[in-house]
């Protein structure tokens, strides 16, 4: 069954309703934070939410890999050693357990599983025969990483190389819409693009103090919000993601993510707050890079998590406001 997310003006409320009525604000001496009105759809959406109204405000605006190993120019050398572990048919590296045809040929793991013979002789893969002196070498020789073509200079253990892949700042981003079934990918220079062009109604507010209205937050089932935030020169993604942990138990959780690395992330502060009926409930933390996802900070529970009787607490008419307020780090 599809998950619903929010979807564009033309279609913010489940069967055709008219959007309920935007909450007031009492208005503040100072000049009022930008504010958007996040709608969700009824089950079987596959869109992207948006905005139904946006009030400008003040402000404006608008990686390097991790793990073990060395870094650097690689000697020719080197580069002629690994070589001898390329996999004829992915071009990926044979590392251990490595085993060969009858002739002495290697091919990795992952391509020996599909293949009815070898891609270099055509002679039989079985029975399997591992090659031991080759996994010594391997176990002597660093192996770039895969995503040394985008970027990183990371030479690696074989044996540290898998989890670093999994982490590398240069591998490639995916659609960072929480709730969507697009499968794109690409560089991160090229994620505001996508956005722009494949998710036309995500909305994007101006300025370091914004407010964050998600509208029919009593929806059934898992829902999810989302709208952009531009200051500072960067791009963050704010999202309000609900989910049904047990029947008839819902919670919601809210979080900052920006469209950079972890380090870019690292210089910057993001405070979510819930304020009204004489109550306030705040959340501080430092964003997350899409890297991430909001999956990861929801798994360990890295972002601001509530129930329902909390989210009625704030609500109005079943819409929620989220004070979002986006800071830099002092060096």
């Amino acid at each position: 069954m599809s998950r619903p997310s929010s979807t564009g003006p033309s279609a913010n409320k489940p069967c055709s309703k008219q959007p309920p009525p935007q909450p007031q604000h009492a208005p503040s001496p100072a000049a009022p934070p930008a504010a958007a009105t996040i709608s969700a759809a009824g089950p079987g959406s596959s869109a992207v939410p948006a905005a139904a109204a946006v009030i400008s405000g003040p402000g404006g605006g608008g990686g390097g890999g991790g793990g073990g190993g060395g870094a650097g120019p690689v000697s020719p050398q080197h580069h002629e050693l690994t070589s001898l572990f390329e996999c004829p048919v992915c071009f990926d590296y044979v590392l251990p357990p490595i085993l060969q045809c009858q002739a002495g040929h290697l091919v990795c793991n992952q391509c020996r599983q599909k293949l009815s013979c070898c891609p270099t002789c055509r002679g039989a893969l079985t029975p399997s025969i591992r090659n031991l002196a080759m996994e010594k070498v391997a176990s002597a020789v660093l192996f770039p990483c895969k995503y040394a073509t985008t970027g990183c200079s990371l030479t690696l253990h074989h044996t540290e190389k898998p989890e670093h892949e999994d982490i590398c700042e240069y591998r490639p981003y995916s659609c960072p819409c929480p709730g969507a079934s697009c499968k794109w990918q690409g560089s991160l220079e090229a994620v505001m693009s996508h956005l722009m062009h494949a998710h036309k109604s995500i909305t994007t507010l101006q300025g370091e103090d914004i407010v964050f209205l998600a509208t029919d937050i009593n929806l059934p089932g898992a829902v999810d919000w989302v709208m952009m935030q531009s200051c500072f020169g960067h791009h963050f993604m704010l999202v309000l993601e609900k989910q049904e942990k047990y029947e008839g138990h819902q919670q919601f959780f809210a979080i900052v993510l920006l469209i950079g690395t972890r380090k870019q992330a690292e210089n910057f502060a993001y405070r979510l707050e819930l304020n009204g009926n004489r109550r306030r409930l705040t959340w501080e933390a430092t964003p997350r890079s899409i890297h991430d996802g909001v999956s990861a900070a929801i798994m360990n529970s890295d972002c601001l998590v509530f129930d329902t009787a909390i989210a009625h607490l704030f609500a109005d008419n079943g819409n929620l406001g989220i004070n979002v307020t986006i800071s830099t780090c002092c060096p």
